[in-house]
């Protein structure tokens, strides 16, 4: 009676990527609902965090306009009809950003991403969709091959790296047991962190498969990356 209703509700919505991507809404009505508008949360896996604000930002707008009606399931068939708008709109304002100078230092904006994959039953096929995701989004890194370990390391501007993630997760890129297509399931984040000055910078993405642990240590060794070898590549092999 004095904090209202909470609530959450799950919608899947077939826009980015020409896949599915579930929103998680959170919806806090407070008492004097609908003469106040809702609090919103929004969440999902397959977006990113920015276009989640950005999602809520939109819903907030659309609320604005029911004042004093209820809006809940207008505002859920709202996003259910423009979910691909407000993601293509938030993917140009990161476009539009100013170019820095040549003076100016972008390490503010390059970030690596440390991802473990379970395993790649079409091989060939998922190698040669991981070069081509790298390669249109400007990463750079390695795909890393060693006994059952596999590794992808990925450099680049964050919002290109959050962009892959999208992509990996949503995209059909292997097979399962019985050779049908099939989305990534069995990958892990092992580290997502800005690139320090003692960190090497790649220059390209390459595939490279290892013979023995020792090698793998010496290519994130050469890389200034020894501390994110010995806390996350380790521990896969237990």
């Amino acid at each position: 009676e004095t904090h209202g209703i909470t609530f959450r509700i799950q919608i899947s919505v077939k826009e980015l990527l020409d896949t599915d991507v579930l929103l998680k809404l959170l919806f806090h009505l407070p008492v004097n609902y609908p003469s106040t508008l809702p609090d919103i949360s929004v969440n999902s896996d397959q977006l990113t965090r920015a276009q989640c604000t950005d999602v809520k930002d939109k819903l907030l707008e659309q609320a604005k306009k029911h004042l004093s009606e209820p809006m809940v399931h207008d505002l859920i068939l709202w996003i259910q009809q423009h979910l691909k708008y407000v993601i293509k709109q938030s993917a140009t304002v990161c476009n539009e950003k100013p170019t820095l100078s040549k003076g100016t230092s972008t390490e503010d904006g390059i970030w690596m991403l440390l991802l473990h994959l379970d395993h790649m039953r079409a091989k060939a096929k998922y190698v040669k969709t991981v070069e081509k995701w790298t390669s249109d989004l400007r990463l750079t890194g390695r795909l890393m091959f060693m006994g059952r370990i596999i590794l992808i390391l990925l450099q680049g501007d964050r919002s290109n790296i959050k962009e892959y993630l999208i992509l990996q997760k949503t995209s059909k890129v292997d097979v399962d047991s019985s050779g049908k297509k099939c989305k990534e399931k069995m990958i892990s984040v092992l580290c997502e962190t800005k690139v320090q000055s003692q960190h090497k910078r790649y220059n390209l993405f390459e595939v490279k498969e290892y013979s023995t642990l020792d090698e793998l240590q010496k290519e994130f060794e050469s890389a200034g990356l020894t501390t994110l070898f010995s806390e996350f590549v380790p521990p896969l092999l237990k």
